[in-house]
């Protein structure tokens, strides 16, 4: 994984004219910090604006470059789910463990993901890459990439471009 000065810069680069919130930064600078006194300090204010936001989610969450929350209320991330790069994440949005029976874990996800307002995401299940989860939808099953993913139970439809034009300003892995 790219370090994370870089990955700072690529966050920066998907809000392209648009203000990246405060959170977030933190959220990067707390990652990146070499110092225990500036990643303490960076860890409180991230801690801070988490909660002024109303999200949930650690500073040890592992996600790649390119995270984009585009309304930044009500969100949770589980501290060991993965997610991948560009990926776009909505109010309300939950990715959470299950606690029993064969899905029990937390979710990975792929790259070029969105994410829609008030979607769910639980279990040891994988979400492949260029993933559309359309608002309102509980996914509990693995998605295979190039697919979009509608409603309770979740269905799939597969569809070669699922999130073009809904990933705005997606950075190249590669980039920095």
């Amino acid at each position: 994984m790219k370090d994370q000065t870089s990955m700072l810069k690529l966050d920066q680069l998907r809000y392209a004219n648009q203000k990246m919130p405060v959170f977030q930064k933190y959220y990067r600078l707390s990652q990146m910090s070499k110092s225990k006194l500036f990643k303490k300090i960076y860890h409180i204010l991230f801690a801070f604006w988490r909660r002024v936001y109303k999200v949930e989610f650690s500073d040890t969450t592992q996600i790649g470059p390119g995270f984009y929350v585009g309304h930044p209320y009500g969100i949770t991330i589980n501290p060991d789910a993965v997610l991948g790069s560009n990926i776009n994440i909505h109010k309300g949005a939950t990715i959470g463990q299950e606690n029993r029976g064969k899905r029990k874990g937390v979710p990975t996800i792929g790259n070029d993901v969105w994410i829609g307002i008030n979607s769910t995401i639980v279990g040891n299940i994988t979400i492949g890459d260029d993933v559309l989860i359309a608002p309102n939808s509980y996914v509990n099953c693995d998605i295979p990439s190039h697919s979009i993913v509608i409603g309770n139970p979740c269905i799939i439809k597969p569809c070669e471009h699922a999130t073009k034009e809904y990933i705005n300003h997606r950075i190249s892995v590669g980039t920095v």
